[in-house]
């Protein structure tokens, strides 16, 4: 299709002044290359909705890809949920730029199609969307938010009538019905509350939700003499802001913590506690006795909340085997090693909590009880009522178990066992040569092992004995014979999963794509009996993996650590 042909639909449809204008700009100057990178492809519906770059084109984040997508979204429900014009969606939406316009042309949309819509009125933080789908009845959720992009991203994120972000076959489903839908039934989004059909439960919802997070710890069975001090606010970050002034990423994994450190220092709080701009993932951070503040890490942290929650259901008396906790792949095996022992069940998924959710939603129909989820992107899952992660119930979490520690004279880090992990990435967004990277390592070797095939033997003198490559077209799981097919659903994205040891030393070391971001991540643990040779492997497994494996310095890739 030519270039002139998708500048030319998009100036018929697009109903938004500012964005048809810089189209036209960008053609009347014949700014090709800029054209070719917003109007050729158009921006993928995955990773549980849409995340993408504020401006005009098909490849971008507008009002006429908010529309479209609604559209197909609605059909997609209608045709497949029963009762959903009368069950309804919930729609809530951050303070980013766009984030309430577009809220309510969603809500537009679905209104003109005669469904019921629960419009949350304000900011609200993502997990209350699922959390009012579920208390609703609703048949399916939207928020739209951008969760820890830089300022100039915004995104739409789906839940379905489970209140669970989608999986397959939804994703592909609501991909095909918004190019089904793609001529426009809607210009703007009018005063959408005066409709019969919507409805504002804001209040409600809010008021339910804190009873509910107010109550989980002592559900938890967390001490009734406990007392949290009042909490410090960071001033520079208190009043939302959609550009971000204090940070470049509104992330406490990329340098989001300096300012509430920095407070901490100047107030004397012993804790940081931070979460992401729409509150679904959570970070902290605590005063060490030199007055320096050590930042857990994701793993870190569901160590911690995965022990807390074993041993208050050790109290409860339960048995121990209808207990189950979840974390993604990539997470660390600290878990799993604790389910081994303790007896209690561990199941592990692909990453992101649309399968950590639905993942607990079968093992709760199984018949277990699923009281914690983690992924180490710090994301938290707490009890039965919100299968996705929240950065409010962590934080009361964190407060009350950092608390309940120093009136025992005991800190976090002191309670914490040591854990060996290096987590990262790699910046690359030419897809080609990330193909090029991840085929190399398909066929690393010139000789074929019987369990390794083709795929490195070795890294840093540690033998490897496992691999699992979850991608899709090319799914191999060598500890599964003689079909050798993997267990987990296969990615969309490459991810490989390797497990290498020596006498004294074993590491996990996962490779994969970023669904939202230019980035090639690599997850690293090790233990062994010699905490000085875990401790000093790790580098040298990372240099390798630069050098050798992903040929750094070749393909021009670039490496914050």
């Amino acid at each position: 299709m030519s270039l002139e042909h998708l500048v030319r639909e998009w100036l018929r449809l697009d109903p938004n002044e500012k964005t048809r204008r810089e189209v036209e700009r960008l053609w009347d100057t014949q700014n090709i290359d800029e054209l070719e990178k917003r109007m050729r492809t158009r921006i993928e519906f995955g990773t549980a909705g849409l995340r993408g770059r504020m401006e005009a084109g098909w490849a971008r984040m507008n009002d006429l890809i908010i529309i479209q997508t609604s559209q197909g979204l609605c059909e997609y429900l209608l045709k497949n949920v029963a009762d959903a014009s009368s069950r309804g969606i919930v729609i809530g939406h951050d303070h980013r730029h766009n984030s309430e316009n577009w809220a309510r042309l969603t809500a537009a949309v679905f209104l003109y199609n005669k469904v019921k819509v629960f419009l949350l009125r304000g900011l609200v933080h993502t997990p209350l969307v699922p959390f009012s789908v579920k208390r609703l009845n609703a048949a399916c959720g939207v928020m739209i938010t951008a969760s820890h992009n830089p300022k100039d991203d915004n995104g739409l994120k789906v839940y379905w009538e489970n209140a669970v972000q989608i999986i397959g076959p939804h994703d592909t489903g609501i991909a095909k019905a918004i190019l089904d839908n793609l001529e426009q039934r809607i210009q703007h989004a009018p005063d959408v509350y005066s409709s019969s059909l919507c409805r504002d439960p804001t209040d409600e919802m809010k008021e339910s939700y804190f009873t509910l997070i107010h109550a989980m710890p002592s559900y938890l069975k967390c001490s009734d003499v406990l007392v949290l001090k009042p909490y410090i606010a960071v001033e520079e970050q208190q009043a939302p802001d959609p550009n971000f002034p204090t940070v470049r990423f509104p992330n406490p994994e990329e340098k989001g913590m300096e300012c509430a450190i920095s407070t901490a220092i100047r107030t004397g709080a012993d804790y940081v506690l931070a979460q992401d701009p729409d509150s679904d993932r959570f970070s902290a951070a605590e005063r060490g006795s030199d007055g320096s503040f050590t930042i857990f890490t994701g793993d870190q942290l569901g160590t911690l909340f995965a022990s807390r929650v074993l041993a208050r259901y050790k109290e409860s008396g339960k048995p121990l085997d209808k207990l189950a906790m979840v974390a993604s792949t990539v997470s660390s095996k600290m878990v799993e090693a604790m389910a081994r022992h303790e007896g209690f069940i561990f199941v592990d998924c692909l990453t992101g909590f649309k399968f950590i959710g639905n993942t607990a939603l079968d093992l709760e129909r199984a018949g277990y009880e699923v009281l914690f989820g983690y992924e180490e992107a710090i994301g938290f899952m707490f009890g039965s009522e919100i299968r996705d992660k929240d950065g409010i119930s962590a934080t009361l979490m964190f407060a009350e178990m950092a608390t309940e520690l120093r009136s025992q004279g005991l800190t976090v880090q002191g309670y914490l066992k040591e854990l060996y992990e290096k987590n990262s990435y790699f910046v690359c967004s030419d897809t080609v040569k990330i193909d090029k990277i991840f085929g190399g390592l398909r066929n690393f070797e010139k000789t074929l092992h019987p369990i390794t095939k083709q795929y490195p033997h070795s890294i840093a003198q540690l033998t490897v004995f496992s691999v699992i490559d979850l991608t899709a077209g090319y799914g191999y799981d060598s500890t599964n014979p003689p079909t050798y097919a993997p267990r987990l659903p296969l990615s969309s994205g490459h991810m490989i999963q390797f497990r290498a040891h020596s006498a004294d030393v074993n590491i996990v070391l996962t490779i994969r794509t970023s669904g939202t971001e230019p980035k090639i991540k690599y997850y690293l643990e090790g233990c062994g009996n010699d905490p000085e040779q875990v401790s000093a492997i790790l580098p040298r497994v990372v240099e390798r993996l630069a050098n050798e494996w992903m040929k750094a310095s070749e393909n021009d890739l670039s490496h914050p650590n």
